[in-house]
């Protein structure tokens, strides 16, 4: 037996008369005739050579076991193909397929969950792709083109080939387990910490080889991994800057103490958003801009 090709009226018809529970119902909300939606199930039906609705002894069309089927994989094409004019539509007004992000360790990620869940309300059709990296491997992904828009820290400003705008600020504290010399100490004498263990954020790319953030002590253990450094910190293997809103729970638990270093208690570590000067931010990509610069200016 010979199966044709349906079209995709003949399935819109199919699935508006199951939803709406009749052929009659099906017809005012397609805004046609209730002879052509009845040929048009007539029409499917013979194509796929199957009885998709059974009409007798009911008013109310019950699909057979056919229909059931089949209802499934009708809305998927129905789905797809609306999907594809949209995104089609979506391209033609200029807005991206997709946006590509890159986020520093030290942006506060809860302030910044409902920038994202709004940014997929408004821009359904833009698939957005999140990384997270440390210090210059961020702007990095910019500079190599495998990111769109990043926010990045301070210690990479100056690449020829990307723009920027700084929106906001991070506070790093230096913190160390309450077991830690440091932190038992009545008054930290300036240098001081130059003589204990330092942990510090590092990252694997070449973009920040040789450079330092807040680095004061000649002996530290690099870390890549902001979580392990928050263990190793409460466990008391040394003493670093971490960002206040990662910490706060600690500090409060006192598992962890802010230092009172002589040299200060805190760093401004300023964020900044970066792009490619050659790839200007779309319309999709500006939004996030402009939502992440507010949503920063509100945490702060």
């Amino acid at each position: 037996m010979k199966i044709g090709q349906p079209t995709l009226d003949q399935l819109r018809i199919f699935v508006a008369v199951h939803d709406e529970g009749s052929f009659n119902a099906a017809a005012r909300k397609l805004g046609r005739a209730v002879s052509v939606v009845s040929y048009g199930v007539a029409a499917l039906e013979a194509q796929l050579a199957v009885t998709l609705f059974e009409r007798e002894g009911s008013r109310r069309p019950q699909l057979t076991d056919a229909g059931r089927s089949l209802l499934a994989s009708a809305r998927a094409v129905i789905h797809d193909i609306d999907d594809l004019v949209a995104r089609a539509r979506s391209i033609n007004a200029g807005v991206e397929t997709e946006v590509s992000l890159a986020l520093d360790v030290m942006v506060p990620l809860a302030a910044l969950s409902s920038v994202l869940q709004e940014f997929q309300q408004a821009f359904p059709l833009v698939d957005l792709r999140l990384h997270v990296e440390a210090l210059g491997a961020v702007a990095g992904l910019v500079a190599q083109g495998r990111s769109d828009l990043a926010l990045a820290g301070p210690v990479l400003l100056d690449l020829p080939e990307l723009d920027r705008k700084e929106i906001g600020s991070v506070e790093l504290v230096p913190v160390a387990a309450p077991g830690h010399p440091l932190a038992q100490l009545a008054r930290i004498r300036p240098g001081q910490a130059r003589h204990y263990l330092q942990l510090v954020l590092t990252d694997r790319s070449a973009y920040t080889e040789g450079q330092d953030f807040s680095v004061v002590s000649p002996r530290s253990w690099r870390l890549a991994d902001l979580g392990a450094k928050r263990e190793l910190l409460i466990g008391g293997s040394g003493w670093g800057n971490m960002p206040r809103h990662l910490v706060a729970d600690d500090i409060a638990a006192g598992s962890l103490k802010v230092l009172e270093l002589p040299e200060g208690t805190s760093v401004d570590y300023r964020l900044s958003a970066m792009w490619r000067k050659d790839r200007p931010p779309g319309p999709a990509t500006s939004w996030l801009l402009r939502a992440f610069e507010a949503a920063l200016q509100d945490s702060g």
